[in-house]
């Protein structure tokens, strides 16, 4: 298994995710990925263990289990690395006509920026040539640094060894080949930005926590992972309200399922209070990303919504009007094939699924 490579060919894309696992088959198909199966399995937010890959042996045999009943194929998979528990940074190096010496002068930057020794960390290093940025446009390694070198810059990926070696033991066990590891950040980028070079903010709104990750050119250079998601939406629901945990839950259920039949849905004043913090982080997260370097970088222009609480479609206003900026429902399917009946689950299903189709798609696009 190497992280965060692999040869391309059919594969599984597996999310392990706080709100459950999610599975996707991709097989390329005349030169774009096919959908051949999916499967998910959902559980509360807060169940133990928190991360399931503590759990080898369980969620192995989990895995194996909705892999027989979507009937799956494959038994080779891309796991999906949480934003939390991952290293995330863009560097400036010194260009040279040798990549080691880039990567080495990277590894030394990683060393500064990582609080645990290197050894203890798997790194992947990629080098940017067009990435050093310039107003409103990249331009190339010309950039030069204040000694008049010139400089790229280089995205450097760490996870520690521990939690890798944790993934390839449930891989192992549910008879599956890890081909590779890659963070949820990547798999996202390539789900639902793909080619887009404007600047875009991916919301990524799971059951415990929310994602949030600002791609510039391909490249993401704001990566947060923040402490609230669709449960805390549903605590607050709850404690507000006066209702149990259940009745707050089928109260979003309602208005998704309200909206599903063609109903315009406003939001909830109650739910527009639980989501303030969150508007407030995304605000923060601007703020970082264009103070960035010497502001040499551009503002978001545009953002969109995935995850499980991403489901509903009311948010897309209410964070076009908070935030001011084009808010979209990510489309995870947009760059694979599938057959047409399927197309109004999969528009159900799509927001919990972007990682783990993004994962699939590394091998198979």
């Amino acid at each position: 298994m190497g992280l965060f490579g692999g040869k391309k060919r059919d594969c599984l894309g597996v999310d392990f995710g706080s709100g459950g696992i999610k599975l996707v088959e991709l097989r390329s198909e005349r030169g774009r990925a096919r959908l051949v199966t999916y499967a998910f399995n959902e559980r509360m937010p807060g169940a133990e263990p928190a991360n399931l890959v503590d759990d080898p042996a369980g969620t192995a045999a989990l895995l194996r289990k909705m892999m027989k009943k979507a009937k799956a194929t494959s038994l080779r998979a891309v796991g999906g690395l949480p934003v939390a528990s991952v290293f995330s940074s863009v560097v400036t190096v010194p260009k040279s006509p040798k990549k080691e010496e880039m990567y080495e002068a990277a590894r030394g930057q990683a060393k500064k920026l990582i609080p645990v020794p290197l050894d203890e960390m798997s790194l992947d290093i990629k080098i940017v040539e067009e990435a050093v940025r310039k107003g409103d446009s990249a331009v190339t390694a010309d950039e030069k640094d204040r000694s008049g070198r010139p400089m790229v810059q280089a995205l450097i990926t760490g996870a520690s060894n521990s939690m890798i070696k944790k993934y390839a033991d449930t891989f192992n066990r549910a008879g599956l080949e890890l081909v590779s590891l890659e963070t949820e950040t990547l798999a996202l980028v390539r789900a639902l930005v793909g080619k887009d070079r404007s600047t875009t903010m991916i919301v990524d709104m799971g059951a415990v926590r929310t994602n949030i990750i600002i791609v510039e050119g391909g490249i993401p250079y704001v990566t947060r992972s923040v402490d609230t998601g669709g449960a805390a939406l549903t605590r607050t629901i709850s404690r507000t309200l006066g209702m149990d945990i259940a009745e707050a839950e089928h109260m979003k259920i309602d208005i998704r399922n309200a909206e599903l039949t063609g109903m315009d849905v406003g939001l909830p004043k109650i739910f527009e209070s639980a989501l303030a913090p969150l508007v407030t982080e995304l605000q923060y997260s601007m703020s970082m990303h264009t103070g960035q370097s010497d502001g040499n970088v551009r503002p978001v222009e545009k953002v969109i919504l995935t995850g499980g609480t991403a489901g509903l479609s009311v948010l897309v206003g209410y964070f076009t009007r908070q935030l001011g900026i084009r808010t979209y429902a990510g489309d995870p399917w947009a760059r694979v094939s599938y057959p047409e009946g399927l197309r109004p689950a999969l528009d159900e299903i799509g927001p919990r699924f972007a990682v783990s189709v993004g994962l699939a798609m590394q091998q198979v696009e």
